[in-house]
């Protein structure tokens, strides 16, 4: 055995456990925010516990490096990350969660990202499309299928605007992770910018459109959970841990824990808030991630 071994056997461990860590944290983001919104939080409540307060705890550090630029990232590219993935995309997903069950939402909107952006990086990225990444494309939108058809025939017409609206989050996403590569900004530092941009253009309409009625209604201990979720789980450290993960496993092996978040999501809503998937989600979310597999692989 070659002394590097060790080294090399760390690294794929702490690759492995940090893709799985993240990828529990967005599954934990996706529960408390069908939790949130069937306890009287609206979508735009939870946008702001997503983003304004890492904007908070980044402002000093956007200061340091120079807001007028914002960072290096520019205003209006910043403005342009948080439509694809900040306030706007946020939205959507938080929408569709007060219109069709939890499992919807864990499974279209990844799986949507996913197909954007192979979409994207052939036309845009010159990225090529294989026969394997298209049968597995083929094997998402079949396992897609099966969610509209569940929300035609038994949720109705508000269940079909909740699916569509996740695939708008999804692609929404796609966009952002093809922005970051065409404009070489990094995760962390895309982060720290929407987060920025959050706070000094989101928090002001929050007011002016929504106001704060819902969450001085809510409980402490719901505001804190949100707080906590989505505040913390949902942003700054599970971009760390998949950033982490990618750095130590590579760019395909590192993806393919994405695949764990649907899966991941519907354990802990069966767990916690007692959402159960029908026959018909499961039947979806195997043909789906059996997609995902293909779709992701290098």
């Amino acid at each position: 055995m070659s002394p590097a071994s060790p080294d090399a056997s760390r690294s794929i461990l702490i690759g492995t456990l940090c893709g799985v860590a993240a990828a529990a944290c967005w599954a934990i983001s996706f529960v408390a925010a069908r939790y949130g919104v069937q306890h009287g939080f609206a979508p735009a409540d939870l946008v702001m516990y997503r983003f304004v307060p890492p904007g908070l705890v980044l402002l000093p550090f956007m200061l340091r490096e120079g807001i007028l630029d914002l960072g290096g990232v520019t205003w209006p590219r910043g403005i342009v990350l948080a439509i694809f993935g900040g306030p706007v995309q946020a939205m959507c997903a938080y929408t569709g969660f007060s219109l069709v069950p939890l499992g919807h939402g864990v499974v279209i909107q990844p799986a949507c990202a996913v197909l954007g952006g192979l979409v994207l990086a052939a036309l845009f990225l010159n990225e090529s499309l294989s026969r394997q990444r298209l049968f597995g494309a083929v094997a998402m939108i079949a396992g897609l299928v099966l969610f509209a058809g569940e929300a035609i025939t038994t949720i109705g017409t508000h269940g079909l605007a909740g699916d569509l609206l996740f695939v708008l989050g999804g692609t929404l996403w796609a966009l952002f992770g093809t922005t970051l590569k065409a404009w070489s900004v990094s995760g962390t530092r895309a982060a720290a910018a929407v987060s920025i941009v959050a706070l000094v253009l989101y928090t002001p309409l929050h007011g002016i459109f929504f106001g704060y009625e819902r969450i001085l209604a809510a409980s402490l201990t719901d505001n804190l959970l949100q707080l906590f979720v989505q505040g913390v789980l949902a942003s700054a450290i599970p971009i760390y841990l998949f950033t982490r993960a990618i750095i130590l496993l590579g760019a395909a092996r590192g993806a393919t824990f994405t695949a764990l978040v649907p899966c991941f999501a519907i354990v802990f809503g069966a767990l916690t808030i007692g959402e159960f998937p029908s026959l018909i989600q499961i039947a979806g979310l195997a043909i789906v991630i059996t997609g995902f597999r293909f779709a992701i692989k290098a």
